[in-house]
């Protein structure tokens, strides 16, 4: 926990310090900033937005995404309600996944309205000055290091110092016998941050460290010896692009190495963290941005509703349900009355007060009294899940014996997945929200 403290009392800065710096020139921009006109409507909700099969397909604008948007953003180019971008893309920087969502959408959109899946990975400084292997693809050494990593290596790095051991590739194995060319320095942890390009490769020298305790000078020990931390950013089992059916994703890759190093040892892999949606760190961040932008705009309401958009019921669904579980939680913490119904209702025993109200204070005391009181889940059928290009006619049946994509650590609770609405698109999504809340932007 006080890591987490530290990381968002660091984003907090940040934030404070980007908004000085930029004041007069983002509002102008964006809409982020600047006073908010008393005649016009001022949202009490945010919006989260899952992007890939949401927004567009691999790089194609979804069409009902242009008509969302031209609800959203006002005639000065000023979004009219808070909106995140929640994705589980992992191989880029978030500046660089904004300055993409802005040429695509046509809308001015800054790396604050951006959550990557490896976003948390600042809150882990315990690991920022050890020696890290990461694997992905993009500019992985830079994003670990954007991320505040100091002593980062790759994959490519390994195999470059260790050549006999990609071995898969016959056409890549050495052409003469050859030893280490440069001995790299232990390796004290492994962060996964999305799918790698060679799966094979990646397999072989993620399994290799983590089998020689982060020493490849040294033979196999599967046997005996404390796993190295492993932190996991993107649980993703497929994800939509242009094809007609899912793509793999980074959970598909992970759903790999689980298995190859039970293979091996008998034993379950473990993760020192697992990060990006579902996980309930990102929801509790992309409230956090909700809450700034709604102050920068100096809007006085509070911001009460989230409304999560997603095409996948493993990860956006379960996320934003997830989430929606924990502030439902913690409101019966605080109203003792509330507990026995609200554990009822959720077969939870975190509903009960305790220990966590300790957590709680902490939490509010880095960035202030969250004002959500839920968070709902809209599923679009234009990404992962698409019936046929059709809602269906029985979606409680047809979700419910859904087999179950998350990942092997999340349980599987048929409520998580169950949507609190199904529509045809982000469109039909944003007409909705704006219904729910008699909002008429103006």
């Amino acid at each position: 926990m006080r890591g987490l403290l530290s990381f968002f009392r660091g984003l907090h800065t940040v934030s404070n310090r980007q908004a000085k710096r930029k004041a007069g020139i983002v509002g102008s921009r964006c809409g982020l900033c600047g006073t908010q006109s008393v005649n016009k409507p001022q949202p009490r909700f945010g919006l989260l937005f899952d992007i890939d099969g949401v927004l567009v397909r691999g790089r194609m604008l979804i069409p009902a995404a242009k008509v969302a948007f031209e609800k959203l953003v006002d005639s000065q180019g000023q979004f009219v309600v808070p909106v995140v971008f929640v994705t589980n893309a992992g191989n880029c920087l978030r500046q660089t996944k904004a300055d993409q969502l802005s040429h695509i959408l046509g809308v001015p959109i800054t790396q604050d309205q951006v959550i990557m899946s490896h976003s948390p990975l600042r809150m882990f400084k315990k690991f920022h000055e050890k020696c890290v292997m990461v694997s992905g693809q993009g500019p992985v050494l830079e994003i670990a290091k954007n991320v505040g990593f100091k002593n980062v290596i790759s994959i490519d790095m390994v195999r470059e110092s260790y050549p006999l051991l990609d071995m898969v590739d016959h056409n890549r194995r050495p052409k003469l016998p050859s030893s280490p060319v440069v001995n790299l320095p232990k390796v004290d942890a492994v962060v996964l941050f999305g799918e790698p390009i060679r799966w094979e490769t990646n397999l072989q020298l993620i399994i290799d460290v983590l089998l020689t305790n982060g020493n490849l000078n040294s033979p196999h020990q599967p046997h005996g010896i404390p796993q190295l931390p492993l932190l996991a950013c993107n649980m993703d089992l497929m994800w939509m692009a242009e094809a007609n059916s899912p793509r793999f994703g980074h959970g598909t890759f992970l759903v790999c190495l689980e298995n190859i190093y039970k293979k091996i040892t008998g034993i379950d892999l473990k993760y020192e963290a697992l990060m990006g949606k579902p996980s309930e760190l990102t929801y509790h961040f992309a409230e956090y941005l909700i809450r700034s932008q709604a102050m920068q705009r100096q809007w006085k309401l509070p911001i009460t509703s989230l409304y999560a958009i997603g095409d996948n019921l493993m990860t956006d669904i379960y996320g934003a349900n997830l989430y929606n579980r924990f502030l439902e939680e913690r409101a019966a913490r605080k109203n003792p009355k509330a507990v026995a119904k609200v554990a009822a209702a959720t077969g939870s025993s975190t509903a009960m007060p305790g220990g966590e109200e300790e957590i709680d204070s902490m939490w509010e005391s880095e960035l202030a009294l969250p004002s959500a009181t839920s968070c709902k889940s809209i599923l679009v059928c234009t990404g992962v899940y698409n019936p046929n290009a059709e809602v269906p006619s029985d979606a409680n049946r047809c979700i419910k014996e859904t087999v179950f994509h998350g990942h092997r650590d999340f349980r599987f609770d048929p409520a998580l997945v169950e949507p609190g609405h199904i529509v045809q698109d982000i469109a039909e999504a944003v007409d909705l929200i704006f219904q729910q809340e008699k909002f008429v932007p103006q």
